[in-house]
C-alpha cells in the first residue's frame, strides 16, 4: 500500500492517511503465530556471518525454547529484560521470547558505556540483562561486572546489587562463563512447554506496553520511550507494505537491532509479510552487506546514506551481482541526489523509498512510494502513513498554511504510550489533544509531500544517529577544565552533520583537543565525541545569558569553508 493523502480544507498543512486497511489488533506473538502457520517451512531468517538458517517453524521452536527459560527464571508479564548487544541470533530469539510472555523489551544501544548502561538499567527497574561477550572493543560482561560487583559472589539469576536493585540475573551469549551469570544456550535450551506459553499468550493484549527504546530530549539525560504491540506491528506492517514486500522477498538487514529501524521495520516487518530476514553480521560492514545481498539473492536493502556510500565506493562493488535487488529504505539523515541516483542505477534498487518518523511515533510517520519521481525522494519524505494525522504548527499552535513551516505534530495508533515512569515528560511531548510535538521543523505541499527543514530543539544527527548536544555539554562539565561548553552540528558530506564542542575554560587550566575528546570517550559512545574541538574566551549569548549557537555554527561552517552548506 503507498500512503497517499492531500492537505485538508482551506488549505492548511495538515494531512490524514489512508484508513482503507484496518489496524491489526495482533500482539506480536500472535503475528509470529500466523506467519509461522502461512509458510512454516519457508526460511525466516538467516545470519549470513554465522551460517545459521531458521526457517519459521524453527524460529518460533527456539523462542518458545527461550521464553520457557525465562518463566522458569523468574520473569513475567510486564518485567523488563534489558537486551544489550550487536546484531546476533540472541538478539532476534529475545526480542520474540519476552513478547511471548509480555516481558518487556530493553533495547540498550551497543556502544553505550558503563554509566550510559548503569542509567538505562536503573531506569526502567530491568529484571534481567541479556549481554553479547563483547563487540568491537567494549567486554560487555567486564563493564556489568564493574557495575555490579555482587555478580562475583552470587548464585546465577540472584543477583542483589547495590547500584541495580531490580536486577536479578545476567544473562550471557557465547561459550565463556562468569561468576554469577547465567549461559544464554543453557536458558535456550529449556524444554519448551507450548500450552503454558499459549495460556500466557492468550492473556496478552495488543495495548500493553512491549518495548523500551531510550531516547534523548533537551535535558540530555535519555528518557525511555513506551511502545505497545499495536504501536509496532502495525508500523511494521505499513512500512512494509509502502515497499510492496511479500513473502517472497528477502530483506537485508545491516543495521542495527537496537533501533526501530532494525527490530520494527526490519525484523517485524518482514514477519508481517513472512519475507526472509538477511542479517549480514554484528554490525555494518560493506563487504559482508555486498556479500551478502548477492550470496541469498536479496530483494531488499535497508541503510542510512552513509551505509549505501560505503557500498558503492567499495573497490569491489563491481564484482557483485547485485540484480535481484528492487526495493528497500533508505533514512536515518537526508539522501543526496547523487547516492539516490546511483542507488537506483547500479545497485537495482529503482523502487527504493525514503522514510520519516521518530522513536516515540514507532518510527514511521512518512514515506515515499515506491513508483515517486527521484526529485520526490531525496528532497521530500514522501507522503502520510495510513491511519495517521499530522499538522504543522507556528508557535503560537496554530496550523501552518500549505508550504509553510511549523512544527510537525503526529496523532494516531502509532503515537508511544509515553516516557517511562515520566508523566511530566510524556505530557510535555504529547499534548491533550493526543498530538506527538515532535520538535522537527517541516513543510508539506500541495500534492501532501513533506520536507523536514530543521529542528525546532538543537538535535543533530551524525550518519543515522540521533546526538542530543545537551548530553555532551553536561559530560564536557565534568572535566575540570572546563567552564562552559557549548555543542553544536555543523555541515558534514559523509555523516550529513558532525559535532563541535566550543569551550571556555576555567581560568589558569589548560586542555588540548585531543584532551576533550579522550574525556569523551571514556564515558559516551563513540558517536557522541565532538570531531571538532574549538577553545574561545567568550561565546556569543543573548541578554539573558543564553547561547546563541546558530552563530557558533555560522562561524564554524566559514572557518571549515563550508559555505555553501550554511543553509543545509
Amino acid at each position: 500500500m503507498t500512503p497517499h493523502a492531500a492537505p485538508g480544507a482551506g488549505g492548511r498543512a495538515h494531512v490524514t492517511g489512508a484508513t482503507d486497511a484496518p489496524l491489526l489488533d495482533l500482539t506480536i506473538p500472535a503475528l509470529l503465530a500466523r506467519t509461522t502457520a502461512a509458510y512454516p517451512d519457508r526460511e525466516a531468517a538467516i545470519f549470513a556471518d554465522r551460517g545459521l538458517r531458521l526457517t519459521w517453524t524453527a524460529l518460533s521452536a527456539a523462542v518458545d525454547a527461550l521464553a520457557t527459560g525465562l518463566l522458569d527464571l523468574g520473569v513475567g508479564k510486564g518485567d523488563r529484560v534489558g537486551i544489550w548487544s550487536p546484531n546476533r541470533p540472541e538478539w532476534v530469539l529475545t526480542q520474540f521470547a519476552t513478547a511471548r510472555i509480555g516481558a518487556i523489551l530493553v533495547n540498550v544501544n551497543p556502544a553505550y558505556r558503563v554509566g550510559e548502561l548503569a542509567f538505562a538499567l536503573a531506569k526502567v527497574g530491568c529484571k534481567a540483562l541479556v549481554l553479547a561477550d563483547g563487540f568491537k572493543t567494549s567486554d560487555y560482561p567486564a563493564m556489568i561486572a564493574a557495575l555490579a560487583p555482587e555478580l562475583a559472589d552470587c548464585a546465577p539469576g540472584a543477583l542483589r546489587a547495590a547500584k541495580l536493585p531490580a536486577l536479578r540475573a545476567v544473562i550471557r551469549m557465547g561459550a565463556g562463563s562468569a561468576p554469577g551469570m547465567l549461559r544464554f544456550d543453557d536458558l535456550a535450551g529449556a524444554a519448551a512447554d507450548p500450552a503454558r506459553l499459549d495460556a500466557i499468550t492468550a492473556g496478552l493484549d495488543a495495548a500493553d506496553p512491549i518495548n523500551i527504546q531510550f531516547t534523548s530530549g533537551t535535558t540530555g539525560l535519555p528518557k525511555g520511550a513506551t511502545l505497545t504491540h499495536r504501536n509496532i506491528v502495525n508500523n511494521a506492517r505499513f512500512v512494509t507494505d509502502g515497499m510492496r514486500l511479500t513473502e517472497a522477498d528477502r530483506l537485508c538487514i545491516p543495521v542495527p537491532l537496537y533501533h526501530c529501524f532494525g527490530m520494527v521495520m526490519g525484523v517485524l516487518g518482514c514477519v508481517t509479510k513472512g519475507a526472509t530476514m538477511v542479517f549480514p553480521g554484528e554490525g555494518f560492514d560493506p563487504l559482508a552487506t555486498l556479500t551478502a545481498v548477492a550470496a541469498e539473492r536479496c530483494t531488499a536493502l535497508y541503510g542510512v546514506p552513509t551505509m549505501f556510500s560505503a557500498m558503492l565506493d567499495h573497490p569491489d562493488f563491481a564484482r557483485f551481482d547485485l540484480a535481484s535487488l528492487r526495493t528497500g529504505i533508505m533514512a536515518g539523515s537526508p539522501c543526496p541526489i547523487e547516492i539516490m541516483r546511483k542507488v537506483a542505477g547500479l545497485m537495482h534498487m529503482d523502487e527504493v523509498t525514503i522514510a520519516y518518523g521518530m522513536t516515540e511515533t514507532s518510527p514511521v510517520s512518512f514515506q515515499s512510494g515506491v513508483d515517486d519521481p527521484l526529485e520526490k525522494r531525496v528532497t521530500t519524505v514522501g507522503r502520510i502513513h495510513p491511519h495517521l494525522e499530522v499538522k504543522l504548527i507556528d508557535a503560537m499552535g496554530e496550523t501552518v498554511g500549505v508550504g509553510e513551516t511549523g512544527e510537525l505534530c503526529t496523532r494516531g495508533y502509532s503515537v508511544m504510550q509515553g516516557y517511562w515512569d515520566e508523566p511530566e515528560k510524556t505530557a510535555e511531548a504529547i499534548d491533550a489533544e493526543g498530538w506527538m510535538h515532535t520538535g522537527d521543523l517541516a513543510a508539506i505541499d500541495a500534492e501532501g509531500y513533506c520536507n523536514i527543514v530543521g529542528r525546532v530543539k538543537d538535535m543533530l544527527i551524525r550518519g543515522g544517529e540521533n546526538v542530543y548536544p545537551r548530553e555532551i555539554e553536561e559530560h564536557l562539565y565534568a572535566h575540570p577544565a572546563v567552564q562552559i561548553a557549548q555543542v553544536f552540528g555543523v555541515p558534514d558530506p559523509k555523516y550529513g552533520e558532525e559535532i563541535c564542542a566550543w569551550i571556555v575554560l576555567r581560568p589558569g587550566a589548560e586542555a588540548t583537543e585531543e584532551n576533550i575528546r579522550a574525556f569523551c570517550r571514556e564515558r559516551l559512545a563513540h558517536y557522541k565525541t565532538p570531531r571538532y574541538v574549538r577553545f574561545r574566551t567568550d561565546l556569543p549569548m543573548t541578554v539573558t545569558g543564553k547561547a546563541q549557537k546558530f552563530l557558533m555554527r555560522a562561524a564554524m561552517v566559514e572557518e571549515l569553508g563550508l559555505e555553501a552548506a550554511k543553509t543545509a
